[in-house]
């Protein structure tokens, strides 16, 4: 069976785009879209990735207008925190340490959910589910 390699991309709706395309590189170091064909699209590394559909939370006062959530690998949460708060960027770090990582939860300019994991455990070692 052929199976995904990795996510090609992750697009979303923003009301001003071009700023928010720039928020996420500058502050989270992550490419937007290549200019054109010559220059190359944001290469992300290798490691594991969850992929599933979570109940809906309509009723909750978190994102009531937002229907995804991203996720985002770091290497080193506590230096992106840093970066991010030095950045003036509120950044909350769950206290609880997981058997798979430390997690951490921001918002982008436009109210967009984002968690940042470092993980830990069996998903700092490859393997097939």
């Amino acid at each position: 069976m052929e199976k995904i390699t990795g996510i090609g991309g992750f697009f979303f709706y923003g009301k001003n785009p071009e700023a928010l395309t720039k928020w996420y590189q500058q502050n989270l170091g992550i490419g937007g879209y290549a200019e054109n064909y010559e220059h190359p699209s944001w290469w992300q590394d290798e490691g594991p990735t969850i992929f599933g559909a979570e109940p809906s939370r309509e009723e909750s006062d978190e994102r009531p207008a937002h229907t995804w959530s991203i996720n985002f690998r770091v290497r080193d949460l506590d230096a992106m925190v840093a970066q991010l708060r030095a950045a003036a960027i509120e950044v909350a770090v769950e206290e609880t340490v997981y058997p798979n990582g430390r997690f951490a939860h921001l918002k982008d300019p436009e109210g967009n959910a984002i968690e940042l994991w470092e993980p830990a455990g069996i998903d700092l070692v490859r393997g097939e589910p």
